[in-house]
């Protein structure tokens, strides 16, 4: 087992190292085929999945309320959460491209009777909660893979994490504008229609990855083990990683009293003081500062990249506090700036420590135990913040969230394995 503290050798590198060399070594470009295919189809579904959360708010809203609403985003998390684990288990065994493949496809399926639905009439609700269903098992097979096919399509995985979470923020500005716009145009069918659409070409895109790494990543995880053999290896790997470990559990703490209840409390008190679409103005500064982290997690190559984003990541508290203190337009805006460059500046770091300091066959189920992890307190955190107001006040809550951010933030620099994590070779 390859140590965590250790960054990962590739035959390729150790070739390089041994060879004489009389300069520098050449660097191979972001944008070759390999990455340019994988990134087309990451945006496109990207953007499919940012569309959903208004087209259902607005769609399944109308016809059955706001419970009907909760009951369709919470069955599609829940599948999720129980099922990602099972994503990467099958993502070593079969590769990660087949199951992206049939997982995007599923979501065409999905989406397209959905569309055929809404187009029909009335959708009845057993068959939202289905789709509902069946789409969440389809991203908790997809995830897992992405993750894992980042180092086999990009030189450089920094650079590629940091060019995804610009697209990623560029996807969840114009998705959700995008959903709005065609339900009040064409209506619902046609926004599901759409959305099946970009499926589907993410799908092709994944398919025509046709080189030897992939080839051998398609391979390399197929055993013959029992399943539970299989989840349980992938947790030996990720508990025996201190750092690893360590991250997920205080992002689990972000989760229930951070991350899970700001965007509810948050839109209560905006709305309250200054209006629905000021809360839509903010979260529109925060997909612009997401893409100024991600620009800026580009140019920047700390040696100890997660000391680095753990320092970005307590700016993150300025989001919260700007909100619990009843901040003025301008300076809301502000911090919604700040929170999502800390935000993306973080998740690059993070993304590109998994994939470079967890061995080849086992990264697709590391990349599930995090994902589990990171999602379930999410969850919890969001079901908790409506009984939580029956103590105190939003913008308390909110002060208890900022100051959980600067909390877990020291935790993260306290830990040894964290703060010395070194930043990886690149293959």
């Amino acid at each position: 087992m390859t140590s965590p503290q250790t960054p990962r050798q590739t035959p390729t590198a150790q070739a390089r190292e041994a060879a004489p060399t009389t300069g520098p070594p050449a660097r191979r470009p972001l944008w070759d085929r390999r990455f340019a295919l994988f990134f087309t189809a990451r945006t496109i579904s990207l953007l499919g999945d940012a569309m959903m959360p208004v087209a259902s708010a607005l769609a399944v809203g109308a016809l059955y309320g706001i419970s009907g609403v909760g009951y369709v985003l919470g069955t599609w998390t829940g599948t999720f959460v129980v099922l990602v684990l099972f994503g990467g288990v099958f993502a070593d065994r079969f590769g990660a491209r087949r199951m992206m493949v049939g997982a995007d496809l599923a979501r065409v399926l999905t989406q397209g009777v959905l569309a055929a639905a809404f187009f029909a009439g009335t959708p009845p609700f057993w068959l939202l909660l289905a789709m509902a269903a069946l789409a969440g098992a389809a991203v908790a097979m997809f995830l897992p893979g992405a993750n894992g096919m980042v180092p086999l399509v990009a030189a450089e995985p920094q650079r590629a994490n940091a060019t995804l979470k610009v697209a990623d923020a560029l996807a969840h500005l114009l998705g959700p504008a995008l959903a709005g716009l065609l339900i009040a145009l064409a209506g619902a069918g046609t926004v599901y229609a759409i959305d099946a659409g970009t499926f589907l070409l993410s799908a092709l895109c994944l398919a025509m990855l046709r080189f030897a790494r992939i080839a051998d990543a398609d391979s390399r995880g197929r055993t013959r083990g029992s399943l539970r053999r299989d989840l349980r290896q992938g947790w030996r790997e990720f508990r025996a990683r201190t750092w690893l470990w360590a991250v997920i559990l205080v992002w689990m703490v972000f989760g229930v009293l951070l991350f899970g209840p700001l965007v509810p409390l948050g839109s209560a008190l905006v709305g309250e003081r200054l209006g629905p679409n000021a809360y839509g103005l903010a979260v529109s500064f925060l997909g612009a500062g997401t893409v100024l982290g991600g620009l800026l997690a580009l140019r920047l190559r700390p040696a100890r990249p997660l000391a680095a984003g753990a320092l970005a990541m307590a700016l993150y508290s300025v989001l919260p506090l700007c909100l619990a203190l009843g901040a003025g337009l301008p300076v809301l805006l502000a911090g919604h700036v700040v929170g999502g460059g800390a935000l993306a500046f973080w998740s690059v770091m993070w993304a590109t420590s998994v994939q470079t300091h967890t061995p080849p066959a086992v990264l697709n189920r590391v990349s599930a135990y995090e994902l589990a992890g990171s999602v379930s307190g999410i969850a919890l955190g969001q079901i908790l913040a409506g009984p939580a107001l029956a103590l105190t006040s939003p913008a308390r809550l909110l002060l208890v969230s900022a100051g959980v951010c600067l909390a877990g933030c020291v935790v993260l620099l306290a830990v040894p394995a964290i703060r010395t994590l070194r930043r990886a070779t690149a293959p």
